[in-house]
């Protein structure tokens, strides 16, 4: 009897390992199967993508120096140019160079908040400011390359927004080096003053920069990049003058004994150096000048630019971080408990502020293109 149960419990085994054999094998090809037809299946989804045009089949306003081709074309469906983040066309690296970088600022911020406490530590919220202000400018930007060539407004539009995003990144830049980079002697000679100045010449440089871009066709190419310039140069050096006024002193001191510090100074060295040489591709249409027609999909100038600012950014950032870790006894010193609220509200303040100016110059825009289609 017990031999004949064994023989049976034997059958059974082997039944059921051919059965869950046999049902594996059919649940396995057609899974494999519908792993295979994922990129097809993601094909199909897109819609077809038409080629990208040269400049002489793009009206005049959306052409760039030196570049030929890869123009996308106009007054297609908005769900075409989202997509147009996955084709080949000569903005598609200017997009993924401030969204990757977008994307890297907001993932730092996310492990800084297990270790920051944004909410009850006021003196994190310079910080959080520039966190904020460095992933909304690059985001501004990637949305601007990706989405202003559907039309003549929507170019403004969206690079009125880039210009918001710049000046709010300039606030940014600004309040943490004055919270966080400065030292005693350069805080007595602009405490009460620095951030009042910093939030208007962020106004001033966003006005600038929507207004030249209105008169873009109406001045000439060396007076608009100068009507941009000028007022973001004037920004710079002011909001960055923390930072000139420590690396000078770190320079001509001939001992680094805090080496805390001196790690927190390289890499406020380091944002100098990359942000400098961002200006220079920014200002000069560099290498495709050299090649025209062939930097049109990856070299141009512009695309350097991005790559650039956001190495200035990233170092910009780990600079503040470190000096907010090793400086609090400093900066502690420097800022009254009510100074983190006030330039909280200056922020927004700033930001409605250029906001409000981005919408007024685009209504005088959309004006102008009215009168030119009677």
């Amino acid at each position: 009897m017990d031999c004949l149960f064994s023989i049976n419990l034997v059958f059974l085994v082997d039944a059921l390992e051919i059965t869950t054999a046999t049902v594996m094998e059919k649940i396995g090809r057609p899974s494999m199967q519908q792993v295979r037809r994922v990129p097809q299946t993601f094909a199909e989804a897109m819609p077809r993508m038409p080629d990208t045009l040269t400049d002489k089949e793009v009206p005049h306003f959306f052409r760039e120096r030196y570049v030929h081709s890869g123009y996308r074309p106009l007054h297609r469906s908005w769900q075409y140019y989202f997509w147009s983040l996955l084709q080949c066309h000569n903005e598609t690296i200017n997009v993924w160079t401030h969204l990757l970088g977008a994307l890297l600022v907001l993932t730092w911020t996310a492990q800084l908040t297990e270790t920051v406490d944004f909410i009850n530590d006021p003196h994190s919220w310079a910080l959080l400011i520039l966190l904020s202000s460095s992933a909304a400018y690059m985001t501004f930007s990637a949305l601007a390359h990706l989405l202003a060539a559907k039309s003549e407004v929507c170019h403004y539009a969206f690079f009125f927004l880039d210009y918001v995003g710049v000046a709010m990144y300039q606030y940014g830049s600004a309040v943490a080096h004055y919270y966080y980079a400065i030292e005693e002697s350069w805080h007595e000679q602009v405490k009460g003053l620095f951030m009042p100045v910093a939030s208007l010449l962020c106004c001033l440089s966003c006005f600038c920069c929507c207004y030249g871009t209105y008169w873009n066709y109406s001045l000439p190419q060396g007076v608009w990049k100068v009507s941009k310039v000028v007022p973001s140069a004037i920004a710079y050096i002011w909001d960055s003058s923390p930072v000139f006024h420590r690396i000078s002193l770190w320079l001509l001191s001939w001992t680094w004994s805090d080496s805390r510090s001196t790690s927190a100074t390289i890499f406020h060295f380091g944002q100098v150096v990359f942000f400098l040489s961002s200006v220079f591709f920014f200002a000069q249409p560099l290498p495709q000048c050299w090649f025209p027609g062939h930097c049109d999909f990856l070299g141009q100038g512009h695309q350097i630019f991005h790559v650039l600012l956001v190495l200035c950014t990233l170092c910009q950032i780990q600079a503040s971080y470190l000096d907010y870790l090793n400086r609090q006894i400093i900066y502690s010193h420097f800022h009254a408990d009510g100074e983190p609220l006030l330039f909280v509200f200056l922020y927004v303040l700033t930001l409605v502020t250029c906001a409000l100016i981005a919408i007024y110059i685009l209504a005088n825009v959309k004006t102008l293109l009215r009168g030119k289609m009677k």
